[in-house]
């Protein structure tokens, strides 16, 4: 069975662009002193960072350090590729460009690092049309939703009704003679079923008539 292989215009035009910048990457390490499988380590080295940022980039798109390195790869990439156009003479390598070259494998193991094992900050989910909006940076806590009612306060409570308070014993009246008075009035309540008059109090006790009036005012005697 005859099968037909589609070929992607794009997959063909990175991987002729990786060749040429594998190639430019290796020609100017090699120019700068690395000499051997070193000078293919390097276009490695470029290209892996390059993934690693990008990769970042795919996952958080607000990742500032993501940024900082996949624009460090791609420079790499791009002065290697503009240096060996001519504009660089790869017989008398300057000084500066040999010490790049020399400590990009300790930064691109750095920024590689960095990357895949630093954790991405947690981004907040967007709010739906059926639940309501979350604030993230809220402090007050959130209210519960088995509320109970609160209980009334002092202000809506029935005041209690003051005792009545018992008249004071008149102070020319022994306290003896005032329970003497008082055990005659019940007694008298008792048989009669009803008040004592002040008239028989006052000839039972045969006192003063204003002692005697004392006695049936605190006693309520009338």
């Amino acid at each position: 069975m005859n099968r037909s292989i589609r070929v992607d215009a794009v997959l063909v035009q990175a991987v002729i662009a990786g060749a040429l910048s594998f190639s430019h990457l290796h020609d100017l390490a090699s120019a700068a002193g690395q000499s051997g499988w070193k000078a293919w380590a390097y276009p490695i080295s470029v290209d892996l960072l390059l993934v690693a940022a990008w990769r970042r980039l795919r996952t958080a798109r607000r990742d500032r350090a993501a940024w900082a390195w996949f624009v460090i790869a791609l420079f790499a990439s791009l002065g290697a590729n503009i240096a060996t156009a001519g504009l660089l003479n790869l017989a008398h390598v300057p000084a500066w460009l040999r010490i790049v070259v020399a400590g990009w494998p300790a930064l691109a193991f750095l920024g590689g690092t960095l990357l895949v094992h630093t954790p991405a900050a947690p981004v907040a989910p967007e709010p739906t049309e059926d639940a309501p909006a979350v604030d993230m940076h809220r402090t007050d806590p959130a209210p519960e939703l088995d509320e109970r009612p609160e209980p009334p306060g002092p202000a809506e409570l029935p005041a209690p009704e003051p005792a009545a308070e018992p008249e004071p014993v008149p102070a020319n009246v022994p306290p003896a003679l005032l329970d003497h008075a008082r055990k005659l009035a019940d007694h008298h309540r008792t048989t009669t079923g009803t008040q004592l008059p002040v008239a028989n109090l006052r000839a039972q006790l045969g006192l003063p008539a204003q002692v005697v009036d004392s006695i049936a005012a605190h006693l309520q005697l009338t």
